[in-house]
């Protein structure tokens, strides 16, 4: 088996993302990987929800969207404190914040860090929910030029005790 040296985890911060966390984690403890946790705040989050994708994301200095940034990496700490209680120090995971297209983003930020595995959930859309919305970790799946391990929503990880 290949040796993974890092993991993105994308997150929604729901709690589907918080089993794609904890495989990541579980994953990087057996491999001795560092794990990035990821969350996208998408375009229609913004306070430019009409605006072109490029334009927005230039748009970060204005005082809307630093709040909306503020209140988001709260959140994101709140979350990986949530997730990553019983980790231990030396494995405790980065986190980081990207603005746009939620795939494009995720795919991006592999290539940046050279991820060698993206591990997320789905959500278990079926039927025409899953044909309107699309599938964040489907899209990933067919542009990701690494591994990627989709995680059903209904699975609930094997948790391995913490060394």
């Amino acid at each position: 088996m290949t040796k993974i040296k890092k993991i993105l985890a994308p997150v929604d911060l729901s709690d589907f993302s918080k089993l794609g966390v904890q495989y990541a984690l579980d994953l990087a403890q057996w491999q001795q990987s560092d794990v990035l946790i990821y969350n996208v705040i998408s375009i229609e989050e913004t306070p430019f929800p009409q605006g072109r994708e490029d334009w927005v994301v230039l748009q970060t200095d204005t005082p809307k969207f630093k709040k909306l940034l503020d209140q988001r990496k709260k959140l994101i700490e709140r979350f990986v404190s949530e997730c990553c209680a019983d980790a231990p120090p030396d494995q405790w995971p980065r986190h980081d914040i990207g603005i746009g297209t939620p795939y494009k983003r995720i795919v991006e930020k592999a290539e940046q860090e050279g991820a060698d595995l993206i591990v997320m959930p789905t959500h278990g859309r079926t039927g025409l929910a899953h044909m309107l919305i699309g599938s964040v970790t489907e899209r990933v799946l067919r542009r990701a030029r690494c591994a990627v391990l989709a995680i059903p929503a209904l699975k609930e990880p094997k948790r391995r005790a913490r060394k």
